[in-house]
């Protein structure tokens, strides 16, 4: 059984216009699927899953499209995903159409979340030093 999607997570989809709140809607059904013990939230004015209070995968709305990033998604060696920067181990691909997204690659992507992860949780603890989780 899939976790329950935040009612905030509903209301920040609900809001977007209309592609933009498919795409929304299609991510969080299957990062909720995908990902059933993830807690999820709206952290940093968007929607966010945590797995024991590390953050692993959210989305948000952009001039270029929905952001979908990972941010462990560096480490998963994926040509779809793009690393931003050098400091920190995120990766991130846009979508401007709902048909662009791939569920299969989503699936991967978010089994991959899981078995690799770094500790973003505890970074201003370390002083912005990550360390690796899994």
């Amino acid at each position: 059984m899939a976790n329950k999607i935040a009612p905030e997570i509903l209301e920040y989809n609900a809001s977007k216009e209309a592609e933009d709140k498919a795409i929304c809607e299609v991510l969080a059904r299957e990062i909720s699927k995908h990902l059933p013990e993830a807690e999820n939230k709206i952290w940093h004015a968007h929607p966010v899953w945590f797995l024991d209070g590390n953050p692993i995968t959210g989305y948000n709305k952009l001039k270029a499209g929905i952001r979908l990033m990972f941010w462990s998604g560096a480490d998963f060696e994926e040509e779809g995903l793009n690393q931003v920067g050098k400091k920190f181990k995120d990766a991130s691909i846009f979508f401007t159409s709902v048909d662009e997204i791939n569920l299969k690659d989503l699936k991967r992507w978010l089994t991959k979340a899981r078995e690799i992860q770094w500790d973003y949780k505890n970074i201003i603890k370390r002083k912005g030093k990550l360390i690796r989780l899994k």
